[in-house]
């Protein structure tokens, strides 16, 4: 479940989210150089890269979800963690507009998967394995899930941003 301190959101609400992700993150950092994305505010903390990087590694994790439960019925999931799959990646590694390029196509990609849905289409459930008990999330869920998890990691870059570089977002 979202946690309970967040709104539910209707699937129009999610969808519209999730698309402007990418495009938030664009405008926060247009004006950064590369060297600027890759410094932190504070020892520790992450630079816009990272938290790119790790949206990115969610994004993976989490809409694969959402498309194995959209494509089959009642799909059985082991949890993956975003932090163990990122260390399988090269993420780190690559330059940030490339990295934001590939985040906004797959982006794309999954709001055109879940545009379509029907209300049902939403409702659609997993069982989840690997994170303690059974658990049942529905496409929803995740969706949620992921808009949740980046309006944090949008507020992270809008102070990285502006304790950095003392740009005013």
């Amino acid at each position: 479940m979202p946690s309970q301190a967040s709104q539910l959101l209707t699937p129009q609400q999610v969808l519209t989210l999730l698309a402007e992700t990418p495009i938030r993150i664009g405008a926060l950092t247009a004006s950064l150089a590369p060297a600027d994305l890759k410094t932190s505010p504070k020892v520790d903390e992450w630079t816009a890269h990272q938290v790119l990087a790790h949206l990115r590694a969610c994004a993976d994790v989490w809409g694969d979800a959402i498309a194995t439960i959209v494509a089959e019925d009642e799909p059985t999931l082991r949890a993956v963690s975003p932090r163990t799959w990122i260390k399988q990646t090269d993420y780190l590694q690559q330059e940030f507009q490339s990295l934001l390029e590939v985040f906004a196509a797959q982006r794309s990609h999954l709001v055109a998967l879940l545009e379509p849905l029907p209300p049902e289409g939403w409702s659609r459930t997993a069982t989840v394995l690997g994170a303690g008990r059974a658990l049942q999330w529905t496409v929803l869920h995740y969706a949620q899930r992921l808009v949740d998890h980046e309006r944090a990691h949008i507020r992270q870059i809008e102070h990285i941003v502006t304790t950095v570089h003392g740009k005013t977002v």
